[in-house]
């Protein structure tokens, strides 16, 4: 028979409708990172798509300022099990980005500015579901939450909101990034629990 330390069992939580199936809410807004956190200066800031045929699509600050910007307020889950509800953002939806971008491939590699990557479909990058995010709260959002700008892709667990966001490369085949490799889900649905493989 097993033997179970006073303190270490799992607690029964009430089942919430609004949070993904083993989150639970917090009003904190956590910080877990890969590695350091990377100081980018506005004017090194840089965001570039490159397709399959090596041509590359980039942005400055400035320039990605003076594109469409959209407020965006969405629920945020982390594969920790953390969910924090009704989070506000400013940023630019992956849709006006690769609207200047001609590709005929599926799926993308998100890179950062530290080396971190992550996989995406197009799909979910499309359609209303990504953007890069450069205010959380009215702010302009801080360095350890991936300042100067982040992808948010909130329908996924928060690992594939990349932080300190610098671009995309298309791929053929849906490769995956840092944490895919390492034993998470390639796609991340916090509703169907693709935790890890």
């Amino acid at each position: 028979m097993a033997e179970f330390t006073r303190g270490f069992g799992a607690r029964r939580r009430t089942p919430d409708p609004s949070l993904p199936p083993g989150q639970y809410l917090t009003d904190d807004f956590p910080v877990l990172s890969a590695g350091p956190t990377p100081r980018v200066p506005l004017d090194q800031w840089s965001f570039r798509i490159r397709t399959e045929k090596g041509l590359d699509t980039t942005w400055s600050w400035s320039q990605l300022m003076d594109l469409p910007i959209e407020d965006v307020h969405t629920d945020i889950h982390c594969v920790t099990r953390w969910s924090k509800l009704g989070t506000s953002w400013r940023g630019v939806s992956l849709d006006t980005l690769l609207a200047a971008v001609d590709t005929d491939l599926g799926y993308a590699m998100v890179h950062s500015y530290g080396g971190y990557t992550t996989n995406l479909s197009l799909d979910d990058l499309r359609g209303g579901k990504a953007w890069v995010a450069f205010e959380f709260d009215g702010q302009p959002l801080d360095p350890e939450h991936g300042g100067p700008a982040r992808l948010l892709v909130p329908h996924l667990y928060f690992w594939k909101s990349a932080k300190w966001v610098t671009g995309l490369t298309m791929q053929k085949h849906d490769d995956p990034g840092f944490w895919e490799q390492n034993g998470y889900h390639t796609h991340g649905d916090p509703w169907l629990e693709e935790r890890y493989w």
